[in-house]
């Protein structure tokens, strides 16, 4: 993508998308970075990945009762990649790359976790205790797990508010916000004073406008065409945003252009090894940007496992492995893998009794992965379930685990660790106060 394609796709999601229509902060000038960086990436797996079949009992007991009532989902043993670090688990198959990250001590994982506005077990669910809005439903879950609030009606994510209670802190003198997503418009990213920014993957470094004379005096028409005045308010608040848009656009083109071009190399045809190689390029930039506190948004899917379960997840989950392992080494070329963390959320996981199309329906309880140099890795945090149907930690008969862990004691964890302090933290996770632990001990 070249400076003139750059230009105009940051503008046409600036001017088209909600996402545009949050303030793009300050276009000062290039600042000097600080000392004192840290970065948390998330990693949306979109649809509910299946943690039944992405963290699997290994010790023999435990590993013929999975096989039993998972049926034709179960992985064989002798394909599931057993953890050194915890030799009673391992995982799918496809995500050796990830293996390697958990037995080196650079990955954790956090076991069965979900959204909750209070603990709960089994007795108080079937009793009626509150739980959060439409439990099993994709876009309510997706929005709960991202704005960590009482309500799917809460426009703000938990990163957004993140960013209102931190950047007058540390991102004084940054030339561009503190939220990023490369993948669209996300409740995550949404703060109530400040906004993200959307960059398209491969929308930065190439820097040369391919009409080369042309090139500059259709820009400067674009950006005259904006300074008209039309009277319509609607039109000029349309102008202003794409104005920032170009500019956006022009303090990233000329960062990039001042360092050299990373030397890890990301797994092609991988839609989320782009856009994690976008954050990487963003990251490597952060001296001429000012920031001291970045948070990305990275999205990958369909993991809406229905029917071809096996096929599907299998694919979907050596993308997530291979992307996230090239960029762990990237940030260990960068010399910030102590500084970056990058993490997983998903809209629930899936039953673990299968339906009858080779695949699995919507769940609640998952697990997820922690990756970076801060991380304490090599272990597992929070509790397993019992993979019983109908036993202590199902939600009903088919294996829909109630959570141990709230989405909120995860976020909270992270967020501390980025900076957000403890007087903070009501104001970021409006439930956490119902939750006796607020820090789960996986990062450093």
């Amino acid at each position: 993508m070249n400076r003139r394609s750059f230009v105009r796709c940051a503008s046409l999601v600036a001017a088209g998308n909600v996402l545009g229509l949050r303030p793009f902060g300050l276009m000062n000038a290039l600042a000097q970075t600080s000392t004192d960086y840290k970065a948390l990436v998330c990693v949306f797996l979109y649809g509910g990945n299946d943690g039944n079949n992405t963290l699997i009992p290994f010790d023999p007991s435990g590993y013929a009762n999975y096989k039993a009532i998972r049926g034709p989902l179960a992985l064989a043993q002798s394909t599931v990649l057993q953890l050194n670090s915890m030799p009673t688990f391992g995982l799918h198959p496809s995500m050796p790359e990830l293996r390697a990250l958990v037995d080196s001590g650079s990955a954790a994982l956090v076991a069965n976790v979900g959204t909750l506005l209070q603990p709960l077990t089994q007795a108080q669910f079937a009793a009626g205790q509150p739980v959060p809005s439409n439990l099993f439903s994709h876009p309510d879950q997706q929005v709960e797990w991202q704005n960590a609030a009482k309500s799917v009606a809460t426009q703000t994510g938990w990163a957004g508010r993140m960013a209102d209670a931190l950047a007058s802190t540390y991102n004084v003198n940054a030339s561009i916000p503190m939220v990023t997503s490369v993948d669209g418009d996300t409740v995550f990213c949404d703060g109530q004073t400040t906004g993200p920014v959307a960059v398209s993957p491969g929308g930065i470094g190439a820097v040369t406008c391919s009409e080369v004379s042309e090139c500059s005096s259709r820009t400067a028409v674009a950006q005259a065409m904006l300074t008209m005045k039309s009277g319509v308010s609607l039109v000029q608040a349309d102008n202003a945003i794409t104005t920032n848009a170009y500019k956006y656009a022009t303090v990233l083109s000329d960062a990039v252009q001042s360092v050299p071009s990373l030397q890890t190399v990301f797994p092609a045809n991988n839609p989320l090894a782009a856009q994690l190689q976008q954050v990487a390029q963003i990251i490597q930039v952060r001296a001429a940007l000012g920031v001291q506190r970045q948070i990305f948004f990275c999205g990958i899917g369909n993991f809406d496992t229905h029917s071809s379960q096996l096929n599907t997840q299998a694919v979907l989950l050596a993308e997530m492995s291979q992307a996230v392992s090239a960029f762990y080494q990237a940030t260990q070329e960068l010399n910030v893998s102590q500084q970056v963390t990058t993490f997983t959320m998903s809209d629930f996981s899936r039953t673990f009794q299968p339906n009858s199309n080779s695949g699995s329906d919507h769940g609640w309880g998952s697990h997820h992965v922690v990756l970076g140099g801060a991380v304490k890795g090599g272990s597992m945090y929070g509790t397993y379930p019992t993979l019983q149907l109908g036993g202590p930690d199902d939600s009903g008969s088919n294996g829909r685990w109630i959570p141990s862990t709230a989405s909120v004691q995860y976020a909270s964890t992270l967020a501390q660790w980025f900076g957000v302090q403890q007087a903070q933290l009501a104001t970021v996770f409006p439930t956490l106060s119902a939750f006796s632990v607020n820090k789960l001990g996986f990062m450093g």
